[in-house]
């Protein structure tokens, strides 16, 4: 049986696949192509490919894929839905505020205890913390009717005996990990009641409607500003780690519109206020409520959810809403406070 040859740098003929098995077969050399004409082109198929080669035929009783219809897909927001709650929790609010202040009480303690029955849920699933619920509840609302006809100092009062009830509460319960979960009913009592508390502060003024629409629109247009910002012009992170689609362009943005809303609503809503008061309340707005976004972000990431709920379509829970509200109250209670008085 013959042998294979070896090509001039070695390598057997044989084992060269694309190649004749014999260098004597070899047909003579073609003549050589123009340059246009010697692309390598893919052997011409002479017969239908097999069946289970070709392209399965659509069946029209299966599942329209989102994009063909035009729907958000399942990850993402639903934009109607999301504008039609927003208007909805918008036209509450305000009918809230308007028609009876005991009303809209009511209204921000429901939100407080829903939103605070949220964030124990999350902490319980992902990091299986059991934070004392009732007495966080009762002294949720006690803090903030302790604001509205009391003031600061009978809402710190109010903070420092809920902290005192979430430590007798869980000691019903074995002594394991009972720091942790203290310490983290204390956090939810700040981060949620508390800071709501402030504005049981701003309702208690004369004008006390007025500056919680001044406070609710500016935060709503820093979101605003920084969205219209961020997705025509945004091009440098502002915090990759924490939240990737915030950029600083959307950062200036929401500056920008909440300091031009902020001038104008200071100079019409507010008694004795002025238009230049307004330009320094929009800029803290600004960068309050894009803080304390950053914030929930944060924690939306070490307990590895996207949401904190699902009770608002197009938002998620209360939670992801009160985002920027919650750090952003001090804040605007205590400008107007500076410029204007507790009223």
């Amino acid at each position: 049986m013959p042998q294979a040859s070896a090509d001039p740098v070695g390598e057997p003929v044989a084992a060269r696949l694309s190649g004749p098995l014999f260098r004597d077969d070899a047909p003579a050399p073609a003549p050589v192509a123009p340059a246009e004409e010697t692309a390598v082109l893919p052997p011409l198929r002479t017969e239908a490919p097999p069946m289970s080669n070709q392209a399965p035929v659509p069946d029209p009783a299966a599942p329209v894929p989102p994009a063909a219809t035009g729907k958000a897909p399942k990850g993402g927001r639903d934009l109607r839905a999301a504008i039609g709650v927003g208007l909805g929790l918008g036209a509450l609010v305000v009918a809230s505020l308007f028609i009876v202040k005991w009303l809209f009480v009511g209204v921000v303690a429901a939100v407080v205890v829903i939103g605070m029955w949220e964030l124990t849920s999350r902490l319980s699933e992902s990091k299986g913390i059991r934070v004392p619920r009732p007495p966080l509840a009762v002294g949720g609302v006690g803090m903030l009717v302790a604001a509205y006809l009391g003031g600061p100092e009978s809402a710190l009062v109010a903070l420092a005996l809920t902290a005192l009830a979430v430590l007798v509460w869980r000691m019903s319960e074995p002594p394991e990990d009972y720091l942790r979960d203290v310490t983290a009913g204390i956090f939810t009592a700040f981060y949620v009641p508390f800071l709501a508390t402030f504005v049981m502060l701003m309702l208690a003024a004369h004008d006390g409607p007025q500056r919680v629409v001044l406070f609710l629109v500016l935060t709503v247009c820093s979101d605003t500003g920084a969205y219209a910002a961020g997705s025509r012009f945004g091009r440098h992170k502002l915090a990759p780690r924490i939240s990737p689609g915030k950029t600083r362009e959307g950062l200036v943005g929401a500056v920008l519109l909440c300091m031009l809303v902020g001038a104008l609503g200071m100079n019409l809503m507010i008694d004795r206020a002025s238009w230049w008061q307004g330009l320094v309340l929009g800029a803290c707005v600004a960068v309050s409520a894009t803080l304390g976004d950053l914030g929930e972000s944060m924690i939306k990431r070490d307990l590895g959810i996207k949401d904190m709920g699902t009770l608002l379509p197009g938002h998620g829970g209360l939670m992801d809403r009160l985002d920027s509200l919650l750090p952003t109250a001090p804040i605007v209670w205590l400008v107007l406070v500076g410029f204007v008085g507790a009223g």
